[in-house]
């Protein structure tokens, strides 16, 4: 080995390599914000509170009224009741009402909506206004008109099924239709409706001979188609109508707040 080539092996130094050591990394967590989350119905929308307390308000106005009428029934309805002529068939809810009597071997119902409450016109404000007094002994002295539907039944003999308007204290009859069949005359389904469509519904009462209109009415008055009954049905399906809209409230607003 030559002198040169070992002075400069010493001069330069050894190194000492060592394998690299794998340090672990931090994890660094992103901090998350905390949400402060109100308490709230899940279907509620910001309009919810303000309908709610609209129809609570309305709600507590026609308790109020009910409360300065004195509540239960009118006079004029427990009279009626008291009768016992008639039977009121009305369940909550629905639409129709029902009166139902016996006559001898006969079967009548009268079948009204209060779907057929009329608004007023404007024009002849004034003269509703006097036409719906009551009097002193609680008889309704007016009302609007609200079509009926009579049927007079005797079991295995057929049926009449008369269309009518209770108006002004009077039934104004409109057609008077026989049926064969007592109970298709008298069912209230889709099927049975169907089926009185095809047949034939008589002609209009006001073509028929006057004798024969005359003789008509003075049948229906004894069955009990007189004045009172004629302004009775008015007064209760306005009666029926409002409290089927103080139930629609009741309902509605429990609703919109559950």
């Amino acid at each position: 080995m030559s002198v040169r080539l070992a002075l400069q092996r010493l001069a330069v130094p050894r190194v000492a390599v060592h394998a690299a050591r794998t340090v672990p990394m931090m994890r660094v967590v992103a901090p998350v914000r905390a949400f402060s989350v109100t308490p709230r119905r899940f279907s509620a929308g910001e309009s919810d509170v303000e309908l709610a307390s609209s129809l609570q308000q309305e709600i507590e106005y026609e308790r109020e009224a009910a409360a300065e009428s004195g509540g239960g029934d009118p006079d004029w309805l427990s009279q009626f009741k008291n009768e016992g002529v008639w039977h009121i068939d009305d369940r909550a809810g629905s639409d129709e009402v029902a009166l139902t009597r016996q006559f001898g071997n006969e079967d009548i119902r009268v079948l009204f909506s209060i779907g057929e409450i009329d608004t007023t016109d404007p024009s002849n404000e004034f003269e509703q206004e006097d036409a719906d007094e009551i009097t002193s002994d609680g008889e309704f002295q007016g009302s609007f008109p609200v079509r009926c539907a009579i049927s007079i039944s005797k079991k295995g003999a057929g049926s009449l099924n008369i269309d009518a308007q209770a108006a002004d204290g009077q039934f104004v009859v409109e057609n008077v239709t026989f049926y064969r069949d007592d109970k298709l005359a008298t069912t209230l389904t889709a099927d049975a409706d169907w089926a009185r469509r095809g047949l034939y519904i008589g002609p209009q009462f006001e073509t028929l001979d006057e004798n024969v209109q005359t003789h008509f009415e003075g049948y229906l008055a004894e069955r009990g188609f007189v004045t009172n009954l004629a302004l009775f049905i008015p007064s209760y399906a306005e009666y029926k109508e409002q409290r089927e809209y103080c139930a629609w409230l009741e309902s509605v607003r429990a609703f919109i707040s559950a």
